[in-house]
């Protein structure tokens, strides 16, 4: 485009894909009123480092699984047993408000927190760090089992 600088295109691509990100979210996501355990599947992250350098990224990248069990009544977050990996992380608070699920913590020099909208299912997942922060979109839905 003329006289768009190349600052405003990546600004302009990442409205985009975030856009994308929240759609695909909508369309994959589900109710999950009453439900105390969610199986999200990560769909998209953003990285940005202390030096002000952004981008979009495949959640397996920044080695994020692909589903993540989301465990309310134990304050965890857990890879599944097909992902071949375990993984285990126990948040410091959680609790429901306004049709959301607010989870949050702090391991291994980060602290990170996560809001499922439990009326689509619709998740959001941050990570900071002293050198960069990540937010990744997921989409929710009931999960069974221990």
């Amino acid at each position: 485009m003329r006289g768009t600088s190349p600052a405003q295109l990546a600004f302009r691509e990442s409205c985009l894909g975030i856009s994308l990100a929240l759609l695909a979210c909508s369309a994959l996501a589900d109710d999950l009123r009453g439900a105390d355990r969610f199986l999200c599947s990560t769909l998209q992250a953003t990285v940005c480092f202390a030096d002000g350098e952004c981008g979009i990224v495949p959640p397996a990248d920044l080695n994020i699984p692909q589903f993540i069990i989301v465990d309310t009544k134990a304050a965890k977050l857990q890879t599944t047993v097909a992902s071949g990996v375990n993984r285990e992380t126990k948040a410091d608070s959680v609790k429901r408000v306004d049709e959301h699920v607010v989870m949050q913590g702090y391991e291994s020099g980060r602290a990170f927190s996560l809001m499922i909208r439990v009326e689509n299912g619709q998740a959001a997942f941050s990570s900071v760090a002293d050198d960069r922060s990540v937010i990744v979109f997921a989409a929710c839905t009931p999960a069974s089992g221990p």
